[in-house]
């Protein structure tokens, strides 16, 4: 009689954890929804820190903004000297001003990513062949 009780607890704990699992999955993805329609911005998501994103890592939430790949997201966060896989709510309030400060200055758009390629037209298009 014991052992059935134990068994029916464990199993309403289960049920509670499975709940709020698939909760927190859901709140998490709806949160990288409107960081990709641009509707909120990862730097207001890093100030704020809101429930569904404390104990999400800093790496997939920028990764989940339009046009950021592991390389972009690697590259920004060696930049701040945080890695990808800690979490959200663990950021102190400076690292939180920085990396807020660095995603703005950094937007998910065109800039960054033209100014970093080298302008390479016309060196191929220059080469003649000449008659022989």
């Amino acid at each position: 009689m014991l052992s059935s009780a134990i068994a029916d607890d464990q199993a309403q704990q289960q049920l509670l954890a499975l709940r709020q699992a698939n909760r927190v999955r859901v709140a998490r993805a709806e949160l990288k929804r409107k960081v990709a329609k641009e509707e909120l911005s990862v730097a207001e998501v890093v100030v704020g820190c809101p429930w569904e994103a404390a104990s999400m890592e800093i790496g997939d939430l920028i990764r989940s903004q339009r046009r950021w790949g592991a390389a972009r997201c690697r590259r920004l966060l060696v930049s701040v000297g945080l890695p990808e896989n800690k979490h959200v709510g663990t950021l102190t309030d400076r690292q939180r001003k920085v990396l807020a400060a660095v995603l703005e200055a950094s937007p998910a758009g065109r800039e960054e990513v033209s100014s970093e390629l080298p302008d390479h037209r016309g060196v191929a298009g220059d080469r003649r062949l000449s008659p022989v």
